[in-house]
């Protein structure tokens, strides 16, 4: 198999799914493909959402004492969860991570599935995950974690694409270049450029994954669809999730 690494997924946090995830459906003009029972036993309960190929989950613990629950208390609810690449070779991948001082955090093995997270604390910003699924070298191909048929809940009327991930850091391009190391992509100035999506890292005055970029049908439709569920719209940008959603 060829080498190849994507951006497969980004994971959100949030206090609870409810209005989150309907928020998230309606603005945006998505649809809910699965909910993971899987992720209960770390006191989660999630829910998956096509972006075109790109899946955009979001978690909210139902317990105390979850990892989750921590990253929300730690960052007062602000900032991305967890970023997801699908690739060939993911336990290389954490090998190479670990050699860096980038310890793994969590082993996931449900064939065909096989992940690698690393811990956010040696990221930095948000969890990085490695992660392979016999057959996922096809961008359509089968991806568990998104159940069986997370295919046909793709939709392109409203939003056609999740584009690109911005990360905040007092020091935006050492992060750039930190990530880079990790995930295998050499950094241009503060940016990742992968196949189907870009990590732009900006000036902030902490480490977190603070934006996602979405290419849109109509911007003006969308932002009207946020301020009507009373979300505050700035230019073409709105708070949800714990990360700005900017259109473009």
């Amino acid at each position: 198999m060829a080498p190849y690494l994507r951006l497969r997924q980004i994971c959100l946090v949030a206090p609870q799914l409810a209005p989150v995830i309907s928020d998230i459906a309606e603005i945006m003009g998505l649809s809910v493909c699965y909910r993971d029972g899987n992720v209960a036993k770390y006191g989660l309960e999630n829910a998956l959402l096509p972006v075109d190929t790109i899946l955009l989950e979001v978690v909210a613990p139902f317990q105390d004492g979850t990892t989750a629950g921590r990253f929300i208390e730690k960052t007062g609810g602000r900032g991305g969860y967890m970023a997801i690449f699908c690739c060939d070779d993911p336990d290389e991948r954490g090998r190479h991570a670990n050699a860096m001082g980038v310890r793994t955090a969590n082993v996931i093995d449900h064939a065909p599935y096989h992940g690698v997270q690393l811990h956010p604390r040696d990221c930095r910003a948000a969890f990085i995950e490695f992660n392979h699924t016999d057959g996922s070298d096809d961008i359509l191909g089968p991806y568990p974690p998104a159940g069986p048929d997370w295919q046909k809940s793709i939709r392109k009327d409203v939003t056609q694409a999740l584009v690109a991930v911005e990360m905040q850091s007092p020091d935006p391009k050492e992060l750039a270049e930190h990530w880079g190391k990790i995930i295998g992509v050499a950094a241009d100035g503060s940016e990742l450029k992968l196949p189907n999506a870009t990590f732009r890292f900006v000036k902030g005055a902490s480490e977190i994954m603070s934006a996602l970029e979405f290419r849109v049908v109509d911007p003006a439709s969308v932002l009207h669809a946020a301020k009507a569920k009373g979300l505050a719209v700035a230019g073409n940008e709105f708070l949800l999730g714990g990360v700005t959603f900017r259109l473009s």
